[in-house]
């Protein structure tokens, strides 16, 4: 099925906010801490639309979509660094810094704090495998008969 004009308009026109959307959730989330879940399901989202209105080989020639996996296992990996690097460090899984009460590194008005990573890496996971999984049924759909 070939998407109308107007179809690949407006996906090409919502791609890039779209993107920005889930940038804004990741850093400044519902209640003003990150949501990396949320924001990786809306970038997912981005390129499944773009995935509907242009086809896979369209995307897969634009779009780097075949890495989406390495970003889901680098994800995956960062977040499990963020909750086990203090178990080494002698600290309860999931302790993070700076500590309560602590000066904290600003960049503007985000606050760089070690949930911030562990949202980024929640965002990575989320995001390359849904992609992936996105990938692969458009991959299975074009070869079922």
């Amino acid at each position: 099925m070939i998407a109308s004009a107007l179809t690949k308009t407006v996906a090409r026109l919502i791609f890039a906010p779209t993107l920005v959307i889930a940038v804004a959730i990741l850093v400044k989330g519902y209640a003003d801490t990150g949501d990396g879940f949320a924001a990786g399901v809306v970038a997912a989202l981005a390129v499944l639309l773009q995935y509907v209105a242009f086809g896979h080989e369209e995307i897969e020639r634009v779009l780097p979509v075949r890495r989406a996996p390495l970003l889901g296992v680098a994800g995956l990996g960062l977040a499990l660094a963020v909750a086990f690097v203090p178990v080494a460090l002698g600290k309860p899984p999931m302790t993070h810094w700076p500590a309560p009460g602590a000066s904290v590194i600003h960049v503007g008005t985000l606050e760089i704090l070690t949930a911030v990573v562990f949202d980024i890496g929640v965002f990575l996971l989320v995001f390359g495998s849904v992609v992936g999984a996105i990938r692969f049924l458009s991959v299975m759909g074009r070869s079922a008969p």
